[in-house]
């Protein structure tokens, strides 16, 4: 990357990106676009186990590592875990990725569909396909917010969808970092901007909203389709986008893609 300005909002992995983009030679630019907040109420969660154990699920839908472990930890202060473990074992269990997946095994719950890659809501359709969800009742454990796109798909299904709300996406509590890279956008100091998530280009633009145009001048690095489909939502143009959707294949594509302009 020899020197060129790499701006990050990733939060969680903000420091591991950071340091892949210095190995490779680049400057990172680290601002963070995203705060993740604990969305879960105990007295919801145990109110939801309980009505479970009444009238059991067809369906559950894990989406996230973070979201699933932390639907167990308020489980374990609860000392209900047991019962939501008897719930899911009577139901098909559906999973989005490796992450949720990982979660779920070290409680040693059975996986009855995992979702393709690149793992975004249409591989998770794909894989529930043949489950009947006539009046059925699906359980979602649901991810930074709500995923409209699967929702609504099951609902078109005939199912009455449960949403296990985990944690949510907020803006940082420090903003100056977003205000400083709109800055240096505009000035043309940053040579390309990295989206990991959708939400990150929301927030960007909710604190910055002037800085779209200098996106367009920019070369804007996305690591898959769900970030992809929010930027051609918000008429952004993508330089570039990684397959498969992952972290090393990103960095791949985007020190290929400097190496090919100069320095800025």
């Amino acid at each position: 990357m020899k020197g060129k300005r790499v701006a990050l909002l990733e939060s969680r992995l903000g420091r591991e990106m950071a340091d892949l983009v210095a190995r490779r030679g680049g400057v990172p630019v680290h601002a963070p676009a995203l705060a993740e907040l604990p969305d879960l109420d105990p007295a919801a969660i145990r109110a939801l186990v309980e009505s479970l154990l009444r009238e059991p699920a067809r369906l559950f839908v894990f989406q996230t590592g973070v979201g699933t472990k932390a639907l167990f930890a308020v489980t374990d202060q609860l000392g209900i875990t047991d019962d939501l473990l008897r719930s899911i074992a009577s139901s098909v269990v559906a999973v989005r990725g490796p992450k949720p997946t990982g979660a779920l095994k070290a409680r040693k719950v059975r996986i009855d569909r995992s979702a393709a890659d690149p793992f975004t809501t249409r591989e998770i359709l794909a894989a529930i396909a043949d489950v009947d969800l006539t009046g059925a009742k699906v359980v979602v454990q649901r991810f930074g917010s709500r995923n409209v796109e699967l929702d609504r798909a099951l609902e078109a299904r005939g199912a009455a969808v449960i949403e296990i709300p985990t944690y949510r996406w907020s803006l940082p509590a420090d903003l100056a970092p977003l205000q400083e890279l709109a800055g240096a956008l505009e000035r043309g100091e940053i040579d390309a901007v990295v989206f990991t998530n959708a939400e990150q280009l929301r927030n960007f633009l909710k604190v910055a909203p002037e800085a779209k145009a200098a996106l367009d001048r920019t070369l804007v690095a996305s690591i898959g389709p769900v970030a992809s489909a929010a930027l051609r939502e918000a008429g952004v143009g993508i330089g570039l986008e990684a397959s498969p959707p992952k972290l090393g294949a990103l960095m791949a594509a985007l020190e290929a893609a400097l190496s090919r302009t100069r320095p800025g």
